[in-house]
């Protein structure tokens, strides 16, 4: 036994609904102070649904015992009766009777209007003592309408002020079609609070786990790896009672190889020997996992490439093309072909074309320049 290796004062992953192992989470922390308000506030009817195996019978163990001394309680587990037998049990519950008269006195043999009777006084001696009644059924889904309709009628126990006596209907999401029908409407109507248990998400589990090995109170330390955590919330879906299966399953197998650490090896084992599988669409999201963040990705990119072009598109031209250009580079610094000096006197025979120069011009000496003229006497006049 696992309980033995790991030290455990008891089993932390016990089918039985011991409030002591409930673990809150959001729904069950709301679905109770809904309850506990609506029942400080004699409300009447009221309606508790969730899954099978999220917890609800647990829940209610635990509304019980955060009920003070003045709440008289009756919880009703088997749904399978009469209204005879149902008045029975909550008056044996109450205390108006005694288990010994249920079975050989008169009370064994009263009608159903002595029994509405005979609660009707027991509610009425409550009030002196600001005292309260609360019945709880549970698994109501399997109530007749018959039965169904004669709680009704002993909901109507009634002062000017408030109820005598708080209903509790606490059953499996289907209680709520059962109530939506045509002749269930005057119940429906008067239904004043609805709660409903949810599984719990992948944090959720990991707390539920634990939370639950903290109450057990091993002496030695039990640690999940977080795939492993991922593979137990995959294969319950954060059912509480499936995943006391899987972990009780898991750590019987874990102490026979004296394990402390539980790897996903160990939870794939467990869940294929109570035969449990990965929904397919929970399979497929797992494989679709990667091609989605590629996907994601080329939209993020189309979507900012979008955005760039509808600001190119909404930009006025004039700021598009008022834009400063770059500085030129400074010229260089200017080199004469030519070397500085005295300009050359021009020759005319070279500015002649070489086949209109004379012969003798080329190669005879230049003749010395013609002396210039006399200028003439003008006459006396």
């Amino acid at each position: 036994m696992y309980e033995q290796y790991y030290g455990f004062v008891q089993p932390p992953f016990t089918l039985t609904p011991d409030p002591r192992f409930l673990y809150r989470s959001e729904s069950h922390e709301e679905a109770i102070t809904l309850l506990q308000q609506a029942i400080r506030r004699k409300e009447g009817f009221i309606v508790l649904t969730g899954d099978i195996g999220t917890g609800k019978t647990t829940s209610c163990r635990a509304l019980l015992e955060q009920l003070d001394a003045t709440v008289f309680t009756s919880l009703i587990l088997n749904p399978f009766l009469s209204i005879e037998e149902l008045l029975r049990e909550v008056l044996l519950d109450f205390g108006v009777v005694s288990r010994e008269g249920v079975r050989t006195g008169r009370i064994a043999t009263a009608s159903k209007h002595e029994l509405i009777s005979t609660l009707h006084e027991f509610l009425l001696s409550l009030m002196p003592i600001h005292g309260s009644a609360v019945l709880i059924i549970d698994e109501a889904q399997h109530l007749t309408s018959q039965v169904l309709e004669q709680i009704r009628i002993i909901s109507n126990l009634e002062t000017n002020e408030s109820k005598l006596l708080q209903i509790v209907l606490v059953g499996q999401l289907n209680l709520l079609d059962v109530l939506a029908a045509a002749e269930m409407r005057q119940l429906d109507q008067r239904i004043s609070i609805r709660a409903t248990l949810k599984p719990l998400n992948r944090e959720e589990v990991e707390a539920y786990i634990a939370h639950r090995l903290w109450v057990a109170r091993g002496s030695t330390a039990v640690t999940f790896e977080p795939a492993a955590l991922d593979l137990v919330h995959a294969y319950t879906g954060g059912v509480p009672r499936i995943i006391n299966l899987v972990c009780d399953r898991s750590l019987m197998q874990a102490s026979q190889m004296r394990l402390n650490r539980l790897t996903p090896a160990i939870i794939e084992e467990a869940a294929g020997s109570l035969g449990l599988k990965v929904p397919e669409t929970k399979r497929q999201k797992r494989n679709a996992a990667a091609p989605t963040r590629w996907r994601f990705a080329g939209m993020a990119a189309l979507v900012l490439a979008l955005i760039v072009v509808a600001g190119l598109w909404f930009t006025p031209v004039d700021q598009l093309l008022n834009v400063v250009a770059p500085p030129l580079p400074p010229a260089p610094a200017y080199q004469p072909r030519y070397a500085v000096g005295p300009r050359p006197i021009p020759r005319p025979d070279l500015l002649l074309p070489p086949a209109l120069t004379p012969p003798s011009a080329a190669s005879s000496t230049p003749a010395p320049p013609a002396a210039a003229p006399v200028p003439r006497a003008r006459p006396a006049p």
